[in-house]
């Protein structure tokens, strides 16, 4: 190898020979693009920040890379789309040489093979130190059924890293062994306010999709309604679900519903603000960003306990549980706060404190301990 001359450009492979040198760490994370709207972005982004200030290199391997300007009609395709997706992406995993340790995240069904899965092979063969990060609310369901589709390929992983104790306790159901790092919030983002007085403005941000069943918090809103008239509801959020639950709202022939649509991370802090409490009538769920910002944020959160969530939202303690998939118990509650908003204001004080066992402080020496654990 020829030696480094200054002003010289180095070829890569001197570039890295330095770095190693230099006992620089790398890290990869495989994940939806982080202009992709979800969870898994946000996580994304909040630990590539915090790595990078720990003196960390990261470089974010995204499982839909661009398109070509001239192939973007394709996206439009499902089939055509997949294919030509998975075209990108898998030749763009030989860039996972350049690391150390390979962070996955992942979701289940058919998501886990098209993404995670060459990306374990891939890491597996270039023999660095392969993190799954598993955050599916289907997990359960995915372990049972998937049998051959989905056992080998966890065997392969190094860790197994799951959010909450809950995902935990489905792992072992099947006789892994995860590790549990909480999901990250960044509690300077939101401001903690305390609401006062309490008013009937509903705050929904989950996704458009049937899982999160926003028909039943419409539904919730339009009983309380009768009670509380001047009461509003905004929903933010889109999804598959979007034009049913636009039709249900105008059938109820009752103002006070704000559809938002999709919106960037950036700009949640802002919609937190307008509102006064948190609903999530969720059916399957792990551990919602959602509710974590709503804590962040100083919301009185009334929710159904899918998943964490029974964890997270101890009721009466953190906030009011009600069962899935009854709107009248949900109404209950949400007046049972606007009745009571000094109880209101000490559930929501409470949950402001659980959000600190999520700010970076605490969840990067769990990621740390996964990355490194070969060497421990």
């Amino acid at each position: 190898m020829r030696a480094f001359v200054p002003g010289f450009p180095e070829t890569e492979i001197e570039r890295l020979g330095h770095e190693e040198r230099s006992g620089r760490r790398r890290v990869a994370i495989v994940v939806a693009s982080l202009d992709t709207i979800g969870g898994h972005g946000v996580q994304a982004g909040l630990l590539t920040k915090g790595l990078r200030s720990e003196g960390y290199e990261v470089e974010i391997v995204p499982t839909n890379p661009r398109f070509p300007v001239s192939l973007g009609w394709l996206r439009r395709l499902p089939y055509m789309r997949t294919v030509i997706n998975e075209a990108f992406y898998l030749p763009s995993l030989l860039r996972l040489r350049h690391v150390d340790a390979v962070h996955i995240f992942s979701a289940s069904y058919w998501s886990f093979l098209l993404a995670p899965v060459p990306a374990i092979l891939v890491g597996k063969i270039l023999r660095k130190q392969v993190v799954l990060n598993y955050h599916s609310g289907e997990a359960e369901d995915h372990l049972a059924r998937w049998g051959v589709l989905v056992h080998p390929w966890l065997r392969l992983a190094d860790e197994i890293v799951v959010p909450s104790e809950y995902l935990k306790g489905v792992f072992a159901r099947y006789g892994y062994r995860a590790r549990v790092v909480r999901n990250a919030v960044d509690p300077s983002r939101f401001r903690y306010r305390e609401r006062i007085p309490l008013r009937p403005r509903l705050l929904s941000t989950r996704n458009l999709d049937p899982y999160y069943q926003v028909d039943n918090t419409i539904k919730a809103f339009a009983l309380l309604k009768a009670q509380y008239p001047e009461a509003t509801l905004l929903v933010v959020g889109y999804g598959s679900e979007e034009e049913r639950l636009r039709r249900l709202a105008s059938s109820f022939s009752s103002d006070g519903i704000r559809f938002v649509g999709r919106v960037e991370p950036s700009e949640m802090p802002s919609l937190y603000e307008k509102g006064d409490i948190f609903v999530n009538s969720s059916v399957v769920d792990n551990q919602p960003l959602s509710v974590l910002e709503a804590f962040a944020s100083g919301l009185p959160v009334v929710s159904t306990p899918t998943g964490d969530i029974a964890a997270m939202v101890r009721d009466g303690e953190t906030g009011l549980v009600v069962p899935p998939e009854n709107p009248a118990a949900m109404a209950n509650s949400i007046a049972t706060l606007l009745e009571n908003p000094e109880r209101a204001i000490r559930m929501a004080r409470r949950a402001r404190q659980e959000v600190e066992k999520h700010a970076w402080a605490e969840v990067c020496k769990g990621w740390l301990e996964a990355y490194w654990a070969k060497e421990s």
